[in-house]
């Protein structure tokens, strides 16, 4: 039986998938918490480092959390116990369960976040929708599908290929509208909606889209690609599959990897209205 990998080894893995030096300036990515140099055999994937998925590592005796949202992302001056993020340190610390965080690394890298959407969406990625100067890693993804689909079919295709949430998947656009070509951007994503508009693509998929900007979006031309809401959470939990498989070719037999199925989409309650 071989020696037990470390953690820094796995860290190394991930980072070379999701370079840091990708990460955008305000961004904080990287090792959190915990001793790079203790051994790992057990790796848990998820979106939000939060107490659902600190729970989940340690009823899985994993030693490792790989997320992909940061969990201090503003600097602190302090972790103390009475903060909500610094219990989590503390739990973390005190269950030895080290966090590492991947984010706008991941959202940029080649594969990356919107790859791993794409795919589940079912498109054949041609590239990205904001690149880099490298013209293949950067944020979102172009690509289209195999056939072209009436809008309608498209939003049922997006909703059936993610996890299901309680807000749903919601479309913005005319039902029966051919879709081939197709944008997606893991996340928060009407910041890029000239971006999608100017790629001339059918639809955008993206999470976090906001009124104002998506209306002004869908009025200001009749090409404007039509628009998919999903939240934030179920955009990007893809990814955790892809992650995962990086750790799990690198260390075959001597680590296992687990995707979280935890929900930690905030919104959880769901009421429409019953009287006329």
């Amino acid at each position: 039986m071989s020696a037990p990998s470390a953690i820094s080894e796995v860290v190394s893995a991930l980072e070379r998938a999701y370079p840091p030096a990708l990460a955008e300036s305000w961004d904080a990515v990287g090792f959190v918490c915990g001793d790079p140099a203790e051994p790992v055999s057990r790796v848990l994937f998820c979106v939000d480092p939060v107490a659902e998925t600190v729970d989940e590592a340690v009823e899985l005796g994993a030693q490792l959390i790989v997320a992909h949202h940061p969990l201090l992302l503003r600097g602190v001056h302090g972790v103390p116990a009475d903060t909500a993020k610094g219990a989590l340190v503390h739990r973390m610390i005190r269950e030895g369960v080290a966090l590492y965080c991947a984010h706008t690394n991941a959202d940029s890298a080649d594969p990356g976040v919107s790859d791993a959407l794409a795919q589940a969406i079912g498109l054949r990625v041609t590239g990205p929708l904001a690149p880099n100067d490298d013209g293949v890693t950067g944020i979102g993804r172009i690509g289209e599908l195999p056939e072209p689909e009436p809008f309608a079919v498209f939003v049922q295709r997006v909703a059936d290929a993610l996890p299901a949430t309680v807000p749903g998947v919601l479309g913005a656009g005319d039902a029966d509208r051919p879709i081939r070509t197709v944008a997606v951007s893991g996340g928060a994503g009407d910041s890029y909606l000239k971006q999608a508009t100017a790629a001339g693509v059918d639809a955008f998929v993206t999470a976090d889209l906001r009124h104002h900007p998506a209306g002004e979006h869908l009025a200001g031309s009749a090409a404007a690609p039509a628009l998919v809401g999903l939240t934030h959470w179920a955009s990007e939990w893809p990814w955790c599959a892809q992650a995962s498989a990086v750790v799990a070719e690198a260390f075959a037999g001597n680590v296992d990897v687990h995707v979280s199925t935890r929900c930690t989409d905030p919104w959880n309650v769901r009421a429409e209205r019953t009287s006329i």
